[in-house]
């Protein structure tokens, strides 16, 4: 089978490996179509671990079932996340599930980014999901990162009567529009640089978008009646976009990174101002199971569209156009690879 081996950002090779063999609990998927993530193409993150096969947003269908297999069937047409917990430490049972070992430990083999992809039978019990019949196999790789996206926007609390600004349009930002404007959220509002970011932001929701290099502050109080936002988060890893996130969250708010800067930078917060304030400062990482399940029932129901995110579809021996379209991060928004067709 051919597989798409991640060097660098600039080199993304085809190479060939067996199908890989699977157990009497594990199924073997013959993938579909899988999306390329920001962070694949997080050069830093990734390049400690290269030679690798990136790709974890995936979808396609069940080619093998191992007897011992319940839940699905040859033909059956699914998603798979890579990573799942275990449901039963400390942090599953205190609803940290992305804190848990497990999780960090778990992965399908070989990724996502390639034409079959050997799923464990942990992934298998607790991270397949059969696609609803309206769920195409390109939406069915929305369903991790959307799962992500409805996570952060729980665990921050995101309610209808909010001020909602987001830093960074890119497609985690996008996201995180579309899922707030299904919850009717009182005001978005997305900053970024790149106007052909902002105009995607006024396309899938946003009520307002503001440049970041301009006076943010001031731009967000007039549209908010003086007022700074009740909740910020933070979808870019730049470092300008963290300090200016932490200037932009009103009394009382809540400002959830996303997205984090390199390990190796570091920046001052404002703990004085936020104490005096009750302002909260949060993380989210990744997705449970119920987020994945979440997210499928918003595209099946519906309620968020993701089909018109997709600017590019490349078939499989193309990846490598695919990366250098996300790592541009110029005029694309979600780019899927399509394997097998």
């Amino acid at each position: 089978m051919k597989v798409a081996v991640y060097y660098n950002n600039k080199d993304v090779r085809i190479e060939e490996r067996p199908v890989p063999e699977i157990n009497d609990d594990e199924i073997l998927i013959k993938t579909m179509a899988s999306g390329i993530c920001g962070t694949d193409v997080l050069e830093w993150y990734r390049i400690k671990k290269a030679p690798i096969v990136l790709g974890h947003e995936i979808a396609g269908i069940v080619d093998k079932a191992g007897k011992n297999v319940k839940n699905f069937r040859i033909g059956d047409r699914v998603t798979a996340t890579h990573h799942v917990p275990c449901m039963k430490c400390h942090c599953c049972l205190n609803n940290h599930h992305t804190a848990c070992e497990t999780l960090h430990r778990t992965n399908f083999e070989p990724g996502g980014f390639s034409e079959y992809i050997r799923i464990p039978k942990i992934n298998v019990e607790l991270g397949t999901f059969k696609l609803p019949d309206n769920v195409s196999f390109d939406e069915g790789t929305f369903t991790e990162p959307l799962g992500t996206v409805v996570r952060a926007q729980r665990l921050a609390n995101l309610k209808e009567k909010d001020t909602l600004l987001i830093i960074g349009a890119g497609i985690s930002g996008l996201m995180h529009i579309k899922s707030a404007k299904s919850k009717e959220t009182k005001k978005i509002i997305a900053a970024d640089i790149s106007e052909y970011r902002l105009d995607a932001a006024k396309r899938f929701g946003a009520d307002y978008v503001i440049n970041a290099k301009e006076e943010v502050i001031d731009k967000i109080k007039s549209i908010n009646e003086n007022r700074l936002a009740d909740i910020v988060i933070v979808c870019t890893g730049a470092m300008a976009a963290a300090q200016q996130g932490l200037k932009c969250v009103d009394k009382g708010g809540t400002i959830m990174f996303f997205a984090v800067p390199n390990p190796n930078e570091t920046f001052e917060i404002p703990i004085n101002d936020f104490w005096r304030n009750e302002v909260k400062i949060m993380t989210s990482y990744g997705a449970a199971p119920n987020d994945l399940k979440e997210s499928l029932e918003l595209m099946a129901s519906g309620k968020i569209n993701m089909k018109d995110m997709i600017t590019h579809k490349l078939k499989f021996d193309e990846i490598q156009k695919g990366f250098n379209l996300v790592a541009e991060a110029k005029d694309s928004i979600k780019v899927i690879v399509e394997a097998n067709r």
